[in-house]
């Protein structure tokens, strides 16, 4: 296995998040080449989903940060990713997430990890106000963004014509 380094660990009560591996590409690829990842992505070929999670390891290596891959510590099976994201083009900086495993869904990992991370992107990278960028169509994540806080903010830019932006206000 290579790692990234050096790159923080996190935990919650039931969850490990860490910085993703190349080991979690085959749980990534099976996500992101289903219909599930329909939100995210602009095609589902495995080719894009390659060009995606090298993304997602290089934005720890050019911003120092990024999302995490989160997993039950029972189990090292990667089951989502959640983080802070700022790729270049981006109007703002953001907290992301994803849930890869559909029998993970509706577990309250989401939001488990999301707040993990909003936590990491105020304490350590002293972001005093972020958003989350989510498809008007994605109710669930729509949900979760309201779970964690987060308000519609119609007056900020969001980096999809169609996408809503939901901000985080105020310490974690």
């Amino acid at each position: 296995m290579i790692a990234l380094a050096p790159t923080p660990t996190l935990r919650t009560e039931r969850l490990t998040l860490r910085a993703p591996q190349g080991e979690d590409w085959p749980a990534w690829k099976a996500f992101c080449t289903s219909d599930r990842a329909h939100f995210i992505r602009p095609d589902d070929s495995p080719r894009t989903a390659w060009r995606a999670f090298g993304h997602v390891i290089g934005h720890w290596a050019m911003r120092g940060f990024g999302s995490f891959v989160f997993y039950r510590h029972d189990d090292p099976t990667p089951i989502g990713m959640s983080g802070p994201w700022f790729p270049e083009g981006w109007p703002e900086t953001e907290i992301g997430w994803t849930i890869w495993s559909p029998e993970c869904e509706g577990q309250g990992y989401a939001a488990e990890a999301a707040t993990a991370a909003l936590a990491f992107a105020r304490d350590t990278l002293n972001w005093q106000s972020d958003v989350s960028y989510v498809h008007p169509d994605n109710h669930r994540s729509a949900a979760l963004a309201a779970r964690l806080g987060a308000t519609p903010d119609p007056e900020a830019t969001a980096p999809g014509e169609d996408d809503l932006v939901y901000r985080h206000w105020g310490p974690a």
